[in-house]
């Protein structure tokens, strides 16, 4: 997907999260699970694996590590990876994995979330409750993955109540979390889709 859009070289871009014990993947598949639409991940800080924020950005602002490590000492973690396939391009998939991102991090009792974002998900992570972290980069940005394309830090730093999240959307995350399992109703600029959520782990 990252080719697609002309991005062939990622630093946090890596396989190794797949022995990373306290990686937690969630996946959009069609309803006979040959089709994967979508994805992303839930890095938990362990004290042994950085997040991979802390490698995308660490080169350019050491200041990560010492926001990581703060965080963690009520226990952190990052949102990552996030993808749709272009198939579903405009449904809602992206908006919803955002959502089910910070759920898991309920579900995992998190007590903060980190994620880097791409312009145009900004505003999106923002709805769910993340704030830009200004206190790293250029007031929360940064030129990643390449020079010409800009990344914006964001956290949530209080995972359990999300104060800042959309009223709308904050009912469907802690809905989310509390349930495990349910079904919903997702709209895009392009079409409608309806989801079977299976959040237990």
């Amino acid at each position: 997907m990252l080719r697609d859009y002309g991005v062939t070289k990622v630093t946090s871009a890596k396989n190794d999260w797949i022995y990373n014990p306290d990686v937690y993947v969630a996946i959009v598949e069609s309803p006979d699970g040959q089709i994967t639409y979508g994805g992303e991940r839930i890095h938990v800080a362990n004290g042994n694996n950085p997040l991979p924020i802390e490698a995308a950005i660490g080169v350019v602002d050491v200041g990560i590590y010492a926001l990581v490590a703060k965080y963690a000492a009520t226990r952190t973690g990052e949102l990552c990876g996030l993808w749709n396939s272009k198939a579903i391009a405009g449904h809602g998939i992206s908006v919803l994995l955002s959502k089910i991102g910070v759920a898991m991090a309920m579900q995992l009792q998190l007590g903060s979330l980190f994620v880097l974002c791409a312009p145009y998900t900004v505003a999106m992570t923002q709805m769910c409750g993340f704030e830009i972290e200004t206190s790293i980069g250029n007031n929360g940005t940064f030129y990643y993955p390449k020079l010409d394309l800009i990344a914006t830090s964001l956290m949530i730093k209080d995972v359990k109540n999300i104060p800042t999240a959309d009223t709308d959307i904050k009912k469907e995350i802690l809905s989310y979390s509390s349930s495990g399992r349910l079904h919903t109703h997702e709209k895009g600029p392009k079409g409608e889709l309806d989801v079977e959520l299976n959040l237990i782990f």
